[in-house]
């Protein structure tokens, strides 16, 4: 099989444990010093990646800022924002549902910044997607620890821009990056990434890091799974496709995420959340299928 077909599947497994990998990882650092520590390896890993394969940098300070640019919104603002509302309280639930918005955005966004044309049955898929992740996150909504959400206005705000910066980055990749090679790109934005989370680490945190062996696995997996393995198949997928297409596999996420929290923490598998994955399945299904082309007679 090629890389095409096999690339959303080992991107959704990989993307998936980012959730397990945080955590694990909150119980021993702080949000932002984590994320920097990451990021600092990340950048250092691709850097001899790049230096090992060859890999081309780019030739003009207008192709190092875009790459650059697109760090700060794709990994910098996106995780901070997350991780810190997490953090401070925005329920697992809650949250889910503002990463479920993601791939509408996205969707709404697509025709005007890249000129992409979303067909219906694409549009259906998307809305079933988020019908999807309602469903299965309906019983953490219904909890009585939601009953004081008001008070997490801030948290809920921030996580509600970390979701509008990722899509704005997807976007923004997908116009302007769409030439140069991935493996310089990737490096330069976990720089973009690092003007974001060196000075909230520093200001806020005071780089608070155990350095237990918890803390090192859920690092070298977050460096090594996530930051080289599932971005750069992510930046495949944006390359290789419609933005939206790649935007909507983010709809799996939750639900692979529950199957892996059941098998790493006990939680239970829920009817409604093998309800919501069997529509989230057929939402993203839909929206990635392939229109076929009409051909004259």
């Amino acid at each position: 099989m090629s890389l095409d077909r096999l690339a959303p599947a080992i991107f959704v497994l990989l993307w998936s444990t980012g959730w397990i990998v945080a955590k694990y990882a909150s119980l021993h650092s702080g949000p932002f010093t984590f994320l920097m520590i990451r990021y600092s390896l990340s950048a250092l890993a691709f850097v001899l990646v790049c230096s090992v394969t060859g890999a081309r940098w780019p030739r003009d300070w207008s192709s190092v800022y875009r790459a650059i640019y697109s760090g700060v919104f794709l990994h910098g603002i996106y995780l901070a924002g997350l991780w810190w509302a997490i953090a401070e309280g925005v329920p697992a639930g809650i949250s889910g549902i503002i990463a479920a918005l993601q791939p509408l955005m996205t969707a709404m966004a697509a025709p005007f910044l890249v000129g992409e044309r979303i067909q219906p049955i694409q549009r259906l898929g998307l809305l079933l997607g988020f019908v999807g992740i309602a469903i299965a996150i309906s019983p953490k909504l219904l909890a009585s620890g939601t009953a004081d959400l008001w008070q997490s206005a801030v948290p809920l705000v921030v996580n509600l821009l970390a979701m509008v910066s990722v899509t704005y980055g997807t976007l923004y990749q997908k116009r302007h990056l769409q030439t140069g090679d991935l493996r310089t790109i990737a490096t330069l934005q976990y720089v973009g990434a690092l003007i974001v989370t060196v000075p909230l680490a520093f200001i806020f945190e005071g780089l608070r890091f155990d350095g237990t062996q918890t803390a090192i696995l859920s690092l070298l997996w977050s460096v090594f799974g996530l930051s080289m393995g599932a971005v750069g198949l992510l930046l495949y997928l944006i390359r290789r496709g419609q933005v939206s297409r790649a935007a909507s596999l983010i709809y799996l996420m939750p639900p692979a995420v529950a199957i892996e929290a059941a098998i790493a923490f006990g939680e239970p598998l829920t009817l409604p959340i093998i309800i919501g994955t069997v529509v989230v399945v057929i939402g993203v299904y839909l929206t990635n299928r392939r229109t076929a082309d009409v051909v004259p007679e």
